[in-house]
């Protein structure tokens, strides 16, 4: 099974966002777009609680299991047991620039080790059935992207890699937090067409400020910028506006359905808030995920405090997220009656 060459588009995994119940919500908006875990070390995975840490609800599928690491055996092993959970996808990290993934040895850092990345992503295909992927930079401090994007896709390829997901900013380890990696590296889409451009064989996604699906369609066709690239990853967009995943099907992957709105992704999504509350989860988990899904939207601002301040309190139920929708209905029929 391989991915290559395949259209894409994901929803970029994004510690402490894009949990279980992150993914859900995002399921109940589009069937085809690819979801992420959170970032997840190879330690973890291995000897951690494995059902808190990397379960899953089989209705998130198509989910990609996300790993930071960079010991060869230790992620063949933690490839082999996200398979066997059932993650369709297994990406090794190598773009997070955080201090905790530096003194690991993982995650951005390994830009300037495109041998060892090489080592490990060989290690984890002969381990897995699933496609096994790389999220990367275009480099780190003051490489050069020969020096950093092009060198590690050159040297993985070389180890039969074939789908790189490229974050198109630079890392700077050195004087800048996560944060502000997010943001302050200028964007470079041309260097992630160039790729494309020279390694057509490959599948290229990009990743890195893309804040709707009009900008997402750009980077899927040919035109002055270089060739079509394979994918997009939609990473804070997604996530603050969620109903931009309700068009997904139909306009990436061209298929003849009706996009899903806000309201019938949130109705579709309470079976799962209903089961999870049974367990003890508590509604303001995943209730929070759902902050952004009226945006623009009349009474969206009401919606958000209903969630915000109602689900936090204790025995919280279903009749929350009723009242919050309800908020926004009424406040829609107000400005159609005015």
């Amino acid at each position: 099974m391989t991915l290559a060459l395949a259209r894409r588009l994901s929803v970029a995994p994004m510690m402490d966002w894009t949990d279980r119940h992150c993914r859900a919500f995002h399921r109940a908006f589009t069937k085809r777009a690819l979801l992420y875990t959170e970032m997840v070390t190879t330690g973890a995975v291995i000897h951690g609680d494995r059902a808190r840490l990397i379960g899953f609800d089989p209705l998130e599928q198509p989910v990609a299991l996300q790993l930071g690491g960079s010991e060869p055996a230790d992620l063949a092993e933690a490839a082999r047991i996200g398979e066997a959970e059932g993650y369709a996808e297994i990406n090794l990290n190598v773009g997070c620039p955080s201090d905790r993934v530096q003194s690991g040895r993982f995650g951005a850092c390994l830009m300037r080790e495109p041998d060892l990345v090489a080592d490990c992503m060989a290690a984890m295909q002969a381990a897995v059935a699933v496609p096994v992927t790389v999220k990367c930079r275009i480099g780190v401090d003051d490489q050069s992207t020969d020096e950093g994007l092009f060198a590690l896709v050159r040297t993985c390829a070389d180890a039969r890699v074939d789908t790189f997901v490229v974050h198109a900013r630079k890392a700077w380890l050195k004087g800048l937090s996560p944060k502000e990696n997010r943001d302050v590296p200028p964007l470079d889409y041309g260097v992630v067409r160039r790729l494309k451009a020279e390694r057509p064989e490959l599948s290229i996604s990009i990743n890195g400020g893309i804040a709707d699906l009009d900008r997402a369609e750009g980077f899927l066709v040919d035109n002055d910028d270089g060739p079509a690239l394979d994918g997009v990853m939609l990473g804070r967009a997604a996530y603050h506006e969620p109903a931009l995943l309700g068009q997904v099907d139909r306009r990436i992957f061209g298929e003849a359905v009706e996009d899903v709105g806000p309201f019938e992704a949130i109705e579709a999504y309470r079976p799962y808030l209903a089961a999870r509350l049974d367990e003890g989860v508590h509604l303001s988990a995943m209730t929070r995920h759902m902050l952004g899904a009226m945006h623009g939207r009349p009474g969206a601002r009401t919606y958000r405090r209903i969630l915000t301040v109602e689900a936090g309190q204790a025995g919280a139920g279903l009749e929350v997220v009723d009242r919050a929708v309800a908020a926004v209905r009424e406040a829609e029929a107000r400005r159609e009656a005015a």
